[in-house]
């Protein structure tokens, strides 16, 4: 059925798409377009583009030289302007050069003591003597004084200066069965950072370990796991002032030893105050550590023990009894083990316990994400000029339909994360539909740094998109669901498949009927989904529909005979065919009375159910029941501020666009690894949608997330509670 846009939601269509074909236009004509980041300025920008500064102000009228240019401004950069000459280079360059210093990450407060000099505060914090005056100006002119309060930059983490361990100061470790990367660190007392640093071919996309496969790990001389007393180690969070002689003076373990076992310090460049490493610990070997036998729990800064064993449920003698390391202290980055029967409260995904991260209030604004967006716009067969033409060509193609609902609520979901502080480059590419012109982007872009691709739309070109991005390691969000014949790592399918949908549905009734007559009714076709059925409620009677070339109708007296007047009868209809849908829904209205209840149910919402011959008065008195991926919405901020931004009211796909795009940043803003964000994250809801990324191995990541939705009082409303 093709969708029918109203002409106010006509009009933020064509407005999507003609600033699509500006910006197809723009490069035809050798411009470009720059999303400004943190920190730019048009003197920047232009140094950056080896054009003068006055062109980008020509082309770009709403800012004047000297503004303070706003995150995610869209400038007009004109490449065909006249290039900078050797000595406009030069003067631009010293012009900028202040610009050129690296911006602190956030700032210490230092309140001078007696005898401190700014030396002695510089080599404390590593940083230089000019950095220290550069941010705390007084001190051109004035003397360091004692009490005086100073503002210490702190910087992003400098290059990785690599330890040199040689390789018989390391043993080899073959992974067992069940094993995972944190039942390794548990047995060894090591971080995930030491494991991923000593081993770097490990992916970033599973926190899973292939039985068999050898692992590098450092070694303490005279020690070994293979021993009946091994070396353990406890986890230690580094406080103020402390140095690695001191450490090494307290633990009877050398400087070189502590760096070999924490690999991070040389990547850190040096021993870091909060930072959490381990030390070695003498004590006798555990029981086998595997998924089969425990979960584990990586402790978060600032939890008690308290916090811990009320979440957990479990006492802290228990935890103690597993975990000898806690009466040293619970530190930050311990990884603790557990019985698989004490999850509490808590989600399980890869046998790790999840916390119940707030998104919200876990950004970190040094993250910068980088997206790029390939949908088939279709602006080459869309005459913005002609309004009737470009309404009936939008009209007329669910393609583009689907994709500028999709791209208008993403780019609410921009402005949503700019507002956060988070600061995003994104570009959006027109597929036209077609795979060469996919192939011709790639070609073209720089796949490196890249955050995340969402789209194309089309199974060949996505899987060719998702070929060349994980080269780079870059994930590729799918805007449909899964398809079977396509495994590929770096995919994450957004939309659960219609079998996920069924187990969720056939689940649902399993865990809420108590002495229900189960009836199912299903054309040829579906015949396997009731097979299904019958398999999950053996007790279960069918009704074929009988077919012919003409008609597909049902047996009446066969299924009157079916119904109970004692038990409610829940009805199952099976079926892609709207006529069917239409017949039945009849007929079980009609049965529905006060001495048989009736109602009616389906694993598979698809567009026969939504044809406009299907009475919604007829689903409503029967409590309509499917799974679903998508709630109705209500008048919400995002709702207010789409109407705001585009005049009309979004319709699902423009929901869809928000919440992906805006789980999809809020991960990144979280920790800019989508792979290892989604191992550590449960559910997410927003608006219309909600995610749950399983990662299968070696086959992508799948959304398993969706609701049960039922018909009442002529409303469409969430099943609550759900199970």
């Amino acid at each position: 059925m093709g969708i029918k846009p109203t002409s106010m939601s006509m009009r933020f269509l064509i407005t999507t798409a003609a600033i699509i074909l500006f910006s197809c236009q723009a490069m035809a004509q050798q411009f470009s377009s720059h999303a400004v980041k943190v920190g730019e300025t048009v003197y920047s920008i232009a140094r950056l583009y080896k054009v003068n500064p006055a062109d980008i102000l020509k082309y770009n009228k709403e800012i004047a030289e000297g503004d303070v240019l706003r995150p995610n401004t869209i400038l007009v950069i004109p490449l065909d302007a006249k290039v900078l000459s050797a000595n406009d280079s030069i003067a631009l360059q010293e012009k900028a050069a202040l610009e050129n210093q690296e911006k602190p990450v956030t700032f210490t407060m230092h309140k001078v003591k007696k005898k401190e000099t700014i030396f002695s505060i510089a080599q404390r914090y590593n940083v230089s003597e000019e950095d220290i005056k550069r941010y705390n100006t007084e001190l051109y002119a004035d003397q360091l004084k004692k009490g005086m309060r100073l503002r210490i930059p702190e910087y992003r983490k400098g290059e990785v200066v690599k330890d040199s361990i040689l390789p018989e100061e390391l043993e080899t470790y073959t992974v067992l069965p069940k094993e995972t990367r944190w039942s390794i660190a548990h047995k060894y007392g090591i971080t995930i950072d030491s494991l991923l640093a000593l081993n770097p071919e490990l992916s970033d996309g599973t926190s899973f370990l292939a039985e068999g496969q050898q692992l590098k790990l450092p070694k303490i001389a005279g020690s070994s796991l293979e021993d009946q007393n091994v070396q353990l180690y406890i986890s230690y969070t580094v406080p103020p002032k402390k140095t690695l002689y001191s450490l090494s003076q307290e633990y009877k373990i050398s400087s070189q030893d502590i760096v070999r076992l924490n690999p991070e310090i040389s990547e850190n460049g040096g021993l870091k105050e909060g930072m959490v490493i381990r030390l070695p610990q003498t004590k006798a070997a555990d029981n086998e550590v595997n998924t089969d036998n425990f979960i584990f729990y990586e402790v978060k800064p600032k939890q008690t023990v308290y916090s811990l064993t009320r979440n957990l449920g479990i006492d802290y003698n228990q935890l103690l009894e597993l975990n000898p390391d806690l009466s040293k202290g619970l530190k930050a980055g311990m990884v603790l083990k557990l019985p698989k029967d004490k999850t509490g409260s808590l989600e399980v995904k890869n046998s790790l316990i999840l916390d119940k991260i707030n998104l919200l209030d876990s950004i970190q604004s040094t993250n910068k994400p980088k997206l790029i967006y390939l949908l088939p716009f279709r602006t080459d067969k869309l005459d913005l000029d002609d309004i009737e033409s470009a309404t009936d060509a939008i009209a007329r193609s669910n393609a583009i339909s689907y994709s500028l609902g999709l791209y208008s609520g993403a780019l609410v979901a921009l402005d949503s994360i700019s507002e956060l502080g988070i600061s995003v480059d994104v570009k959006t590419f027109d597929t036209q539909l077609s795979p060469d012109k996919t192939r011709q982007i790639l070609q073209r872009e720089d796949l490196q740094g890249v955050s995340a691709i969402v789209g194309p739309l089309q199974l060949n070109s996505l899987k060719e998109v998702a070929v060349k991005a994980a080269n780079s390691n870059v994930p590729v969000i799918a805007p449909l669901a899964s398809s079977s014949d396509f495994e590929l790592e770096n995919v994450f399918f957004s939309i659960p498949s219609d079998q996920v949908l069924r187990e969720r549905m056939l689940g649902y009734v399993e865990e809420t009927m108590t002495d229900q007559n189960i009836i199912i009714i299903s054309d040829a076709k579906n015949k396997p989904v009731s097979e299904q059925i019958r398999e999950k409620f053996p007790v279960a009677k069918s009704v074929e529909l009988q077919e012919d070339e003409e008609n597909i109708s049902l047996d009446l007296e066969v299924f009157a005979n079916l119904l109970s007047i004692e038990a409610e009868n829940w009805v199952f209809v099976e079926t892609d065919n709207f006529k069917v849908v239409s017949s039945v829904s009849s007929i079980l209205n009609s049965s529905n009375s006060d001495t048989t209840k009736v109602r009616m149910f389906t694993t598979n919402k698809n567009k026969a159910f939504e044809n406009d011959v299907i009475s919604g008065a007829h689903l409503s008195n029967l409590n309509f029941t499917y799974p679903s991926v998508y709630k109705e919405i209500t008048n919400n901020a995002f709702v207010r501020r789409y109407r705001e931004r585009f005049g009309a009211d979004p319709d699902r796909y423009a929901v869809r666009g928000f919440d992906l795009t805006f789980d999809l940043l809020l991960k990144l803003a979280y920790k800019l690894n989508l792979f290892e964000v989604s191992n550590i994250i449960g559910v997410t809801e927003y608006c219309g949608n909600k995610f749950d990324y399983e990662n299968e191995l070696s086959s992508g990541y799948y959304n398993t997330a969706s609701y049960i939705m039922m018909y009442q009082d002529m409303r469409i409303t969430q099943v609550s509670p759900e199970p």
